[in-house]
């Protein structure tokens, strides 16, 4: 009885790794050309939000790579994983940061209509993937964490299409650079929140690896 337990379970969660799998690959792909796109456009338009955006895409890309890696690692791994996607963040929070002062030191005023364009594909590519990763959102925290990522990006979506109409309206390139401060404090304090809860769970994964050794 015991046995035929334990091998359900190991089937449950062998299927719950496939499905997550399935869907990482699918967001992976989405975030990795939208990168390309958005950084082509942002060249294109001046635009720092734009850029930013790009920027949360190629992170992202990479997070979800982290997240394919650990999928089928234990415990200590998938914690690991959450950590390193919570560093990855900081860094690209810390980078549009420090692009969105370049572009105010600049006073460049990008091209209104191709920020609202692009961002309006990304938005949709964007609740496309949180659809996918809605309802594995709460399977552990190296899913929790690209889920979080994943509804970032929809708010920094809705940030750089507002921002569009802003700079249209009032012919000034500080909405853009708002939102691209925006975006980037959005990806900082999201790291924060992701590296405490990912330090915590390795802490306890190790401890319960020790606990194990020395029974």
């Amino acid at each position: 009885m015991g046995k035929s337990c334990c091998e359900s379970k190991s089937s449950e969660l062998g299927a719950l790794r496939q499905k997550q799998a399935g869907i990482l690959k699918i967001v992976l792909v989405v975030n990795a050309v939208m990168f390309a796109v958005e950084l082509g456009f942002g060249l294109i338009s001046r635009s720092t939000a734009l850029m930013a955006d790009s920027l949360d895409m190629l992170g992202d890309a990479s997070v979800y790579a982290f997240s394919l890696y650990a999928l089928h690692k234990g415990a200590v791994w998938r914690a690991r994983a959450g950590y390193a996607k919570g560093v990855i963040m900081a860094v690209f929070g810390a980078a549009v940061l420090g692009q969105a002062i370049f572009r105010y030191m600049t006073q460049t005023v990008p091209l209104a209509e191709t920020m609202g364009a692009i961002g309006g594909v990304a938005l949709a590519a964007n609740l496309y993937c949180l659809l996918l990763l809605y309802r594995h959102r709460s399977d552990d925290i190296n899913m929790k964490s690209t889920w979080l990522c994943s509804r970032n990006d929809i708010i920094a979506n809705a940030g750089v299409i507002g921002a569009s109409g802003l700079v249209a309206y009032f012919n000034s390139g500080l909405p853009d650079l708002l939102v691209g401060a925006a975006i980037a404090g959005l990806f900082l304090w999201s790291s924060i929140q992701v590296i405490v809860e990912a330090r915590g769970e390795l802490d306890a994964a190790n401890a319960e690896a020790l606990d194990l050794n020395h029974a």
